[in-house]
């Protein structure tokens, strides 16, 4: 059995989660069943990046200790992550001491290799995106593109610094030949482009009296706190059991890093293809194996602001839609490598027209028929996993992260065999019981249970509950799977 472990990008915890969230969180899991299904052993991992400064400063806006507010944010990651059906084998909180020091240990095995240094140094900070920024990166304006409208901090300090530029020529290697393997092939072109610009060396460390004490301490140097980024791009490791002193975890990190796929959006790119290698390589640990780049939502056009008020609240959505309906709009609608735009109205649209018309309506027909007649199927399920596995166009999508495509696979069985129904008439052979009545709804019941098991990565409540109605010897017809709106 092979192992494959993947991971979200571990989300900063200084507000709720919103719609971009959700749809991380369930392009990751579709990735994790399909594994599941071809018979990986998988271990699924996200988490709370909660030692930002940007943390910090929104306790303080609220009025309540950092602790107690990075629970309760982190909490809610978590809430979102069991309403979509995603399930996380591990959830890494930033703030666990046994993550503080599994971040030391990879501080110590960098400082080790002489690649950190101390220096006395001055910058523009951007907190929202916890990076400094040279003035050649920023906008017009002097903003950064990623928070515009936001002023950055004016920042003299004393800091860490690691040598990335030490890196430069081996990351470019790895990249280049996909050893280090980034999806899809434009975002590969934007980190090359990056590290063609020349890598400079970068500050991994945050003063104290600027954290408010708050992260992780740098080894034997009270003063400083470990750069957000250095410590939360190793959550990856820490959830696994990397620095701790106990067998069992160093037994499970053996077993599971590195890790097959990093899932993250486009804006964390250079901290996952640039950063994270560079630290891995300096501490002599293996490197992840593939990251995943997906685009960012927007909504009715217009990227998503707590100004304009349009910050879409998934928890909401689910309960007046479902799980299954969001998960298939953000699944179908949204494009896997591009920008996609969030349209409540489209996603009714969507609802109506594939859910409800769609496969709620072919189920419903073929379950009432077969409850007619009486029918009595000799087997249940006839189509196992191995025959899923086999159909290639279905299968490659999935394992290329084109999950639109996979689902209009499993559409275009549906059209079909909605057409074969229409064609055939079963309804007009009701009387007679005939053999080729028999001989419609065994077709139709089998292509049914086939859907159901395609569909089992993306709609998993769905196919439960058609695999639930149809693998009995007599189908009985049920609540409809979506009821029109």
């Amino acid at each position: 059995m092979n192992k494959f472990y993947i991971t979200t990008a571990i989300p900063y915890v200084n507000a709720k989660p919103h719609i971009g969230h959700a749809l991380e969180f369930v392009q990751a899991d579709v990735i994790n069943r399909y594994h599941k299904i071809i018979g990986d052993e998988t271990l699924f991992l996200s988490g709370g990046d909660e030692n930002a400064i940007k943390n910090v400063r929104a306790a303080e806006k609220e009025e309540i200790p950092i602790q107690e507010f990075v629970d309760k944010n982190s909490k809610l990651f978590e809430e979102l992550a069991e309403k979509l059906n995603v399930h996380f084998d591990v959830f890494q909180k930033g703030s666990d001491l046994r993550h503080h020091s599994s971040s030391q240990k990879l501080w110590e095995l960098c400082f080790a290799e002489n690649d950190i240094y101390k220096k006395e140094y001055s910058g523009l900070y951007c907190v929202g995106c916890e990076l400094f920024y040279d003035k050649e990166e920023l906008n017009e304006k002097g903003e950064c593109f990623e928070h515009p409208g936001k002023k950055l901090d004016r920042v003299s300090e004393i800091n860490y610094f690691f040598k990335l530029s030490k890196y430069q020529k081996k990351i470019k290697e790895l990249i280049e030949s996909d050893t280090l393997k980034i999806i899809p092939e434009e975002r590969k072109n934007e980190a090359l482009a990056f590290i063609d610009q020349g890598l400079k060396d970068i500050s991994i460390s945050r003063s104290s009296k600027r954290a408010k004490n708050w992260g992780v301490p740098v080894p034997n140097d009270s003063t400083q706190r470990l750069y957000v980024w250095f410590d939360a791009l190793n959550i990856y490791q820490s959830g696994i059991g990397f620095g701790s002193l106990l067998q069992k975890d160093e037994k499970r990190y053996k077993k599971w890093w590195p890790a097959d796929l990093h899932i993250i959006g486009k804006g964390i790119l250079r901290f996952h293809a640039i950063f994270w290698p560079a630290f891995l390589l300096s501490a002599k640990l293996k490197l992840p194996k593939s990251i995943f780049v997906h685009g960012y939502l927007t909504v009715d056009g217009q990227k998503m602001s707590k100004t304009l008020g349009n910050v879409i609240d998934p928890i909401g959505l689910i309960d007046k839609y479902e799980t299954d309906a969001i998960r298939y709009y953000l699944l179908r609608d949204i494009s896997t490598f591009a920008d996609g735009d969030f349209s409540e109205k489209r996603l009714k649209e969507i609802y109506n027209a594939d859910l409800a018309n769609g496969i709620g309506n072919l189920v419903a027909r073929v379950a009432k028929l077969a409850e007619i007649v009486n029918y009595q199927q000799m087997q249940s399920v006839s189509k196992t996993y191995a025959h899923i596995i086999a159909i290639e166009e279905y299968s490659e999508a999935l394992l290329e992260f084109r999950f639109n495509d996979a689902l209009s696979f499993i559409w275009k069985k549906i059209t079909l065999l909605d057409r074969f129904i229409n064609n055939e008439k079963p309804w007009k052979l009701l009387k007679t019981k005939s053999q080729r009545l028999k001989t419609i709804l065994d077709h139709a019941i089998d292509q049914i249970q086939e859907i159901a098991i395609l569909l089992e990565p993306f709609l998993p409540e769905t196919a439960e509950k058609i695999e639930t109605q149809f693998k009995s010897p007599k189908i009985s017809s049920g609540k409809p799977l979506f009821p029109r709106m």
